[in-house]
């Protein structure tokens, strides 16, 4: 498929600013009483999704990764939220927040 510069265009001028949230696993990883802190990480994240502060949310499967989120709120205020995290908090996962760019409306294919 050929897409024409107003095209391009056309989609940039949609974009609206989010913050991209990275997880990596951290070195207190597999800490005794580890299972039961990734719980309730995911359920802070799930949570964070149900409330629409992430927007897009995928655990990765990777021995360094652990998920990507897509969050509505300023970086800033990502990091913030990311570093109340119960894994972050107990060093089994780092976190790095970035400012991004997205397009209302993408979505994953179902």
């Amino acid at each position: 498929m050929s897409v024409t510069d107003e095209q391009i265009q056309a989609l940039a001028a949609t974009a609206k600013p989010y913050s991209i949230a990275i997880l990596h696993w951290g070195p207190r990883r597999t800490v005794d009483g580890a299972d039961a802190v990734e719980l309730e990480h995911q359920r802070r994240m799930v949570a964070l999704r149900a409330d629409g502060v992430i927007a897009v949310l995928c655990p990765v499967v990777s021995d360094t990764v652990a998920g990507v989120a897509i969050m509505t709120v300023p970086a800033e205020e990502a990091a913030e939220i990311m570093a109340g995290d119960p894994c972050v908090q107990a060093e089994m996962m780092r976190c790095e927040v970035h400012p991004c760019h997205g397009f209302p409306g993408d979505a994953l294919p179902g």
